[in-house]
């Protein structure tokens, strides 16, 4: 019953910022035992999946501008292949200072701008 809520709040965060369950994913999959680099790229298998169901939606809401997306997507593939690559070569504890002075800066710049 845990998967469960964890499972959907990730899944509603994904669908409410888009993508953004990650930030929750990672922490989640460190509580029940990964070490940081497996949370890191089990969170992206998962993300991946709940991406693709709220991209379909937002597809279909006419709220998704693909022309845009398009844009992006090349350059975006290309960064995701230079990042998995960087994963599995930096230490856990580099990942987690990374890791965090992201989602800080993320929040910040939220709150600011």
């Amino acid at each position: 019953m845990r998967n469960f809520f964890k499972g959907t709040l990730v899944g509603f965060l994904n669908g409410f910022f888009g993508s953004g369950g990650g930030v929750l994913a990672v922490p989640i999959f460190e509580k029940d035992g990964a070490e940081p680099n497996e949370a890191h790229a089990t969170s992206v298998a998962f993300i991946f999946t709940l991406s693709l169901v709220t991209a379909f939606f937002y597809g279909f809401s006419g709220i998704l501008d693909f022309k845009a997306a398009w844009r992006f997507i090349p350059w975006g593939v290309l960064g995701a292949v230079t990042g998995a690559a960087f994963l599995k070569k930096i230490k856990a504890s580099a990942l987690k200072r990374v890791f965090g002075g992201i989602i800080t800066i993320a929040a910040v710049r939220m709150l600011l701008w």
